[in-house]
């Protein structure tokens, strides 16, 4: 067959034989910049990759219109010569890649793309000094044509100009978005990037506004900064190993999290990632104690043997491929999950107050001799409040009357049926009471009031303040006690009195029936029935009357999306599940506006330190609230 192809004109009258030519370079040079500089962003990341694989040691990154009329990288590394400049310049010329086979790849960049790319579609100017030379040289690129090197002053290190980006491409131009929101993207880029180097200082302005100026500092202190986290807010490290792969990193409790997904830093290798594993493992690690529609916040090293990923798949070098993704989540979820099993203000989770609330009201009292009538006191008497489980909390009361009478440290919740999870009370107080510890052991101190019958007071070993929501808290305790009940072996399962017949395509048909046996433990009892369908012959009996069709059709989407999931990890199913626990939970829980004894406030406290993801309710709300001296300085204006 002939390599020409006969075509119409578009009249629809001659025919024509077109030509296959060469395109110039010039114009290739052009196409190519459309798959590697989409936006200022993708520009800033490339010239930044650079820079870190030149050794800086300092990156200067200043921007102007959102980095479309110009952009300045300037580093410290070292620097190139006049030859190097020449080659750098063209495509496919790169000092990086010493591995032919494109697996043992240890620099940012090595596709030799990124600045003949730029100066096809920009004004390019680069100006370097190698270190032992006594002055710089400078080459320009604009739109596609190159000026040859010329000696000029600068520091040692590479300084690259970009200017007037896409002029020789107005069609990509014009899709850009607003000087804002481009700026907002090489931000979040410029933060991606920094994570990767701690050990290299950015400075980063945007508009004449410094926006990042950060020293050179370890890896725990630069993802604290990035992330915008400390450890009042309870950052914790993360530690996993498997088949060879190694996780790493620093995540957020679930009481800290974002509206969009631009709180999670995922590096492999060291090289920053947006990978759909990652993140899926991410979002399925937190699922269970995360508000939903919301984000956690985490930051994660994760370091694979070189020749069980691959970073060739795109000239962003964003994308992965995995040898064993399955592998991958199961690592990422593991790792988190364990770090997210701890009990209520164990290992430094410590949710804080993130705002200070404003009085709407303060009294000054009347000036010495004025006839101002005095107003009602801030405080009334206790005889008047009925939410304070301490009726003698006054000023004028001995610090002894501040707190509760002692109650035993290890106290922790009775046995309670089912049908008698209420009970709670009445059996809490049955417990003989000895004295209260607040110290190392019990991370939420000692209760010492109750607070409109709904929140608990208590305090630390080290003074600070804790605030107890007692329904959220007791709803979290009945929910991972009623969940461990019917999850820890097999779900009880509901026969169906006539089975239903789900018809699928044949592949996601492959999907359950290979996870038959875990659908069952989950109370799902399926089998083949031939001609592309499947037999539903029981379902889970906490679930009702489900559809059953539409239950096996959501989690055989949910699993072809996913062929890694498994059922216990996808909403259609679990998700279900657990929302029923959760209700239970909610309506066998202590309610808000009843007040708790001294002995039952402290045993709810204990119980949360030693309850598995007792940080957040069945809702992902939080459970409570610590208040350090430093945060009730800044509350009351004394920092």
């Amino acid at each position: 067959m002939s390599d020409r192809s006969d075509q119409v004109s578009m009249s629809g009258d001659v025919p024509v034989q077109p030509h296959v030519r060469r395109l110039p370079e010039v114009i290739v040079n052009r196409i190519a910049a459309g798959e590697v500089i989409e936006r200022p962003a993708a520009a800033v990341k490339e010239l930044i990759e650079n820079a870190i694989d030149a050794g800086a040691r300092r990156l200067d990154i200043s921007l102007d219109g959102g980095g479309v009329e110009r952009m300045i990288v300037t580093d410290d590394g070292v620097g190139m010569a006049p030859d190097d400049l020449t080659l750098a310049v063209e495509r496919h010329c790169t000092s990086k890649l010493g591995d032919e086979t494109l697996v043992h790849i240890n620099t940012l960049g090595f596709r030799g793309e990124a600045l003949p790319s730029i100066g096809a579609a920009a004004r390019l100017s680069i100006t370097s000094r190698p270190r032992g030379e006594s002055g710089a040289w400078r080459i320009r690129v604009e739109g596609g044509k190159t000026y040859p090197p010329e000696p000029v002053a600068g520091a040692f290190g590479t300084s690259v100009v970009v200017e007037d980006l896409f002029f020789a491409t107005p069609a990509r131009r014009k899709f850009l978005k607003s000087a804002r929101v481009e700026g907002r993207h090489v931000e979040s880029v410029v933060r991606r990037l920094a994570l990767a180097v701690p050990q290299t200082a950015f400075r980063f302005v945007l508009d004449g506004r410094e926006v990042l100026d950060l020293p050179a500092q370890d890896m725990a202190a630069r993802a604290a900064a990035l992330l915008d986290a400390s450890e009042a807010d309870g950052f914790l490290s993360v530690d996993g190993v498997r088949d060879g792969m190694t996780l790493s990193g620093f995540i957020c409790p679930p009481s800290v999290h974002r509206s969009t997904a631009n709180g999670q830093f995922m590096l492999v290798n060291g090289r920053p990632v947006v990978d759909p594993v990652l993140k899926t493992a991410v979002r399925v690690a937190y699922r269970r104690v995360i508000e939903p529609g919301r984000h956690p916040v985490v930051a994660l090293m994760l370091s694979v043997p070189p020749e069980q990923v691959d970073v060739n798949v795109h000239p962003a070098k964003t994308e992965l491929r995995f040898a064993d993704e399955a592998a991958v989540r199961s690592l990422v979820i593991g790792t988190l999950q364990r770090a997210l099993e701890h009990g209520a203000g164990v290992a430094g989770v410590r949710p804080v107050l993130s705002s200070a609330p404003r009085a709407s009201r303060i009294w000054y009292p009347p000036e010495q001799g004025q006839g101002a009538p005095t107003p009602a006191p801030a405080y009334p008497s206790a005889t008047q409040v009925s939410g304070m489980a301490e009726p003698r909390l006054m000023f004028g009361d001995t610090p002894a009357a501040r707190t509760l009478p002692p109650v035993s440290p290890a106290m922790s919740f009775p046995s309670m049926s089912e049908q008698d999870i209420s009970a709670f009370g009445r059996d809490a107080q049955q417990v003989p009471g000895q004295a209260a510890d607040s110290g190392p052991d019990h991370p939420l101190g000692a209760a010492v009031a109750q607070v409109l019958d709904t929140y608990i007071l208590a305090v630390a070993a080290d003074g600070a303040l804790v605030l107890v929501d007692q329904h959220a808290a007791h709803e979290r305790l009945t929910h991972e006690r009623l969940r461990e009940q019917y999850l820890g072996g097999r779900v009880q399962a509901q026969r169906l009195l006539v089975p239903d017949v789900v018809e699928l395509p044949r592949v996601q048909q492959d999907l359950l029936l290979a996870r038959q046996p875990m659908l069952e433990k989950l109370g799902v009892e399926i089998e083949e029935f031939g001609g592309g369908s499947i037999l539903v012959r029981a379902l889970p009996a906490m679930l009702g009357r489900s559809d059953a069709v539409s239950l096996l059709r959501d989690l055989a989407d949910e699993l072809e999306a996913d062929e890694n999931g498994a059922p216990d990890e996808m909403a259609s199913l679990d998700g279900k599940l657990d929302a029923v626990i959760a209700r239970m939970a909610c309506h066998g829980s202590i309610r808000a506006g009843r007040r708790l004894t001294p002995e039952e406030m402290n045993a709810l406290l204990r119980q949360m330190e030693a309850t598995p993801r007792a940080g957040t309710c069945s809702h992902g709300r939080p459970t409570w609230l610590r208040l350090s001296r430093n945060d009730l300085e800044k509350l009351f204006g004394r920092r």
